[in-house]
């Protein structure tokens, strides 16, 4: 796998490069925001592991203009600010999964797996996923809203891809939780509402009918209005 870290502490950064390459993958270090920038725009990397306080640019802001560029890299965002706040102020930036140092190496590789984990399949074995005038090909990881595309993180599409499978049941939390984002969260936390409020603002603010609802105290299910 080729991963691209910025980090500008020198003993993390270190650490993780001798860490990662150690488990045979192809690590990228840069150690600034605008270097990063330049790697992230230039690389076709398989993951990004992206600190937030960074030197010259922020992590938020190389999150922000990556995710421009290249909507469907997964990032992972790692940072000494642990308030829920700080967390959402990642996710909404475009980060697909967040890390608050410090942290256990052994979570970092489980989190780099998870987010790395659905690979493309074939087209020929991958059915197209519809519901009205939304379309989602996993193979070519293109959404299509009355035919305008609609750019998404990873972490984005694999909700809606997860969403879209089970379209007609009410899925809950947990069940979201276990089979998108793979990883043990607090269940108390409001990561999904942020990710399906990401969704519909992208999906359905601008679109009718309705596609995803909420059932109080049930989950969510993606049905025609």
């Amino acid at each position: 796998m080729k991963i691209l870290l910025v980090e500008d502490e020198p003993k993390v950064a270190a650490f993780l490069h001798k860490g990662l390459t150690e488990q045979q993958h192809a690590v990228e270090v840069a150690t600034d925001g605008p270097s990063g920038l330049r790697l992230a725009l230039a690389g076709q990397h398989d993951i990004i592991i992206l600190d937030n306080l960074l030197p010259g640019l922020s992590g938020l802001e190389v999150c922000r203009q990556v995710r421009t560029h290249n909507p469907a890299v997964p990032i992972l965002m790692l940072t000494a600010l642990g308030e829920t706040d700080d967390k959402i102020r990642g996710l909404d930036a475009g980060a697909d999964d967040y890390l608050v140092k410090p942290f256990a190496f052994q979570e970092l590789l489980a989190r780099l797996r998870a987010l790395v984990r659905r690979r493309p399949e074939t087209a020929a074995s991958v059915p197209i996923l519809q519901l009205a005038d939304l379309t989602l090909d996993p193979s070519s990881k293109l959404v299509q809203r009355a035919g305008q595309p609609i750019q998404l993180t990873a972490r984005e599409f694999s909700l809606l891809e997860y969403l879209l499978r089970h379209k007609g049941r009410v899925i809950s939390r947990v069940d979201i939780l276990e089979h998108v984002w793979e990883t043990s969260f607090d269940t108390g936390s409001n990561v999904i509402d942020v990710y399906i409020n990401f969704l519909r603002k992208k999906i359905d603010k601008d679109f009718t009918p309705k596609l995803i609802h909420t059932l109080v105290g049930m989950g969510y299910v993606m049905k025609e209005e």
